[in-house]
């Protein structure tokens, strides 16, 4: 659960609350060392087993906990695939279910893991190799065996099909997906993003918040930025913001952004800090490989900030019917063509972008909207 790695656990902590005004209690059970310093913030119970061990992420701790807990809930969901506890998890409901006339329902969540991509990327040949053993081995059962799978949305849904054979799950759940409300803008906030991003010129730029990894297409993003600089004067400063700069794609892409001066990259935004850069910000850009949800996209709608996708973000058809923003495919043409697309916009059609933005986070993303969907497909 915790917070830097963003993702299922962010949503987790978005949906919690929702679901809590419809009478549903949540409790959550995670590897985590329980005294990790962001542990002991929600306000919801966290069971901390403590950290898993090996790459496939085992824990003794886990199947006990759950045979013994089994009869507490109506509902277990499982978030994410390819690593022990969802095996553990499923392992350990048909174990239940021998020796006992009821048993909660338990579904598998696996927020885009059984998304194409990831096993037809050219960076993942290994991987992928790996995951095509593991299904036969292990994943298929978890699929197959479990009461349901859970999207985050339609094209999700659709894409899970083709990906792996014998791929045959007891039913398929479009839960959807959705975000608590944004705090309104406040002046402490843009003060808090100058502070972290001393180099802002103060105005609007064009934002990238999300891990700084290949899958998120942050070189292309790069490279079409430096060739439009190159073309025009006086464009928006962009800003890179998130975590991975230390890792070695991280060290590379400063390198690669080194040729300018008005790319920046503050590292991970929170807080004030984060709703200043949305607020702020004329677009918000995510030109990703492959994107199950996009939270801090629909966090930039919420904000009434246009956004700039792939058509590898799963959401992107309701973004583009809503006229929240821009899509183009994830190539590197296709990113310079959508720098270039916003940047000839009149200032008065931005605006529009804006109002139509908020409008599709209105329409598909609230959290109350999500909290019941979600419901309504697991009842």
């Amino acid at each position: 659960m915790n917070p830097v790695q963003g993702g299922p656990c962010q949503g987790i902590r978005n949906s919690i609350p929702a679901l809590l005004k419809l009478g549903i209690e949540n409790e959550v059970v995670s590897f985590d060392d329980p005294m990790a310093d962001y542990l002991g913030q929600d306000p919801f119970t966290i069971h901390a087993l403590g950290k898993s061990k090996t790459p496939w992420g085992y824990n003794k701790k886990l199947i006990p906990w759950l045979l013994s807990h089994f009869n507490e809930y109506d509902v277990v969901i499982v978030h994410a695939l390819w690593l022990y506890h969802s095996h553990a998890a499923v392992k350990a409901i048909l174990a239940h279910r021998k020796s006992n006339t009821t048993s909660p329902k338990v579904y598998i969540m696996p927020h885009g893991m059984l998304d194409p991509y990831f096993q037809k990327a050219a960076s993942r040949r290994l991987k992928a190799v790996r995951n095509e053993i593991y299904w036969k081995l292990f994943e298929n059962k978890v699929i197959n065996r479990s009461d349901g799978i859970l999207f985050t949305c339609k094209e999700e849904l659709l894409l899970a099909r083709t990906t792996f054979p014998n791929y045959r799950p007891k039913q398929e759940i479009n839960v959807g997906y959705g975000i608590q409300p944004p705090p309104a803008f406040q002046p402490a906030m843009q003060q808090a993003f100058a502070e972290k991003v001393p180099s802002w010129n103060g105005e609007p730029p064009i934002l990238f918040l999300s891990r700084i990894h290949p899958k998120k297409g942050v070189d292309m993003l790069i490279k079409a930025y430096i060739k439009v600089e190159e073309e025009q004067e006086n464009i928006p400063q962009l800003i890179i913001a998130g975590p991975g700069l230390e890792k070695d794609f991280g060290k590379e892409m400063l390198v690669l952004a080194s040729e300018s001066q008005n790319i920046l990259f503050p590292g991970m935004l929170s807080g004030d800090a984060k709703w200043g850069a949305f607020y702020k910000s004329e677009a918000f850009i995510l030109p990703s490989h492959q994107e199950n949800f996009g939270i801090a996209v629909v966090e930039a709608l919420a904000c009434k900030t246009p956004v700039l996708i792939s058509d590898k973000v799963n959401i992107w058809r309701e973004i583009k019917a809503g006229g929240g923003g821009i899509v183009q495919t994830d190539t590197a043409e296709a990113i310079y063509t959508l720098f270039k697309e916003w940047l000839g916009l009149k200032e008065e059609k931005k605006q529009a972008y804006g109002q139509y933005a908020e409008s599709v986070y209105k329409k598909y993303y609230t959290i109350e909207q999500a909290a019941k969907q979600f419901l309504e497909g697991i009842n």
